[in-house]
């Protein structure tokens, strides 16, 4: 049986939900929105969980990154401990490919 994620749509025509009340018990977030914020939050120096649900709430480059979904500071946090090693992988990598700016 397949996992259930919350939708994750890029696409949608709506900045602002139609409807603000969340439901208890709702799918967690899709995996590749997840990874897609926490990949953006460490290139631009945002590491800390509770300073990326701040952004995903003001930050309009959050919020398009994350298709208006707004996981909590504990589901951020979660996910990274649950993917560290693949995080770790992806990091490193997307790092070496940059090129210096000279704004250490």
């Amino acid at each position: 049986m397949s996992k259930t994620f919350r939708p994750y749509e890029p696409n949608q025509y709506f900045l602002m939900p139609v409807s603000m009340i969340e439901e208890r018990g709702y799918p967690p977030s899709h995996p590749a929105m997840m990874a897609r914020v926490l990949l953006y939050a460490y290139c631009i120096g945002v590491p800390s969980s509770r300073k990326i649900e701040k952004r995903l709430c003001e930050d309009i480059a959050f919020r398009v990154l994350a298709a208006n979904n707004t996981p909590d500071f504990r589901t951020i946090s979660d996910f990274r401990k649950g993917h560290l090693k693949a995080l770790a992988g992806v990091v490193p990598a997307g790092a070496e490919a940059m090129p210096e700016s000279g704004a250490g």
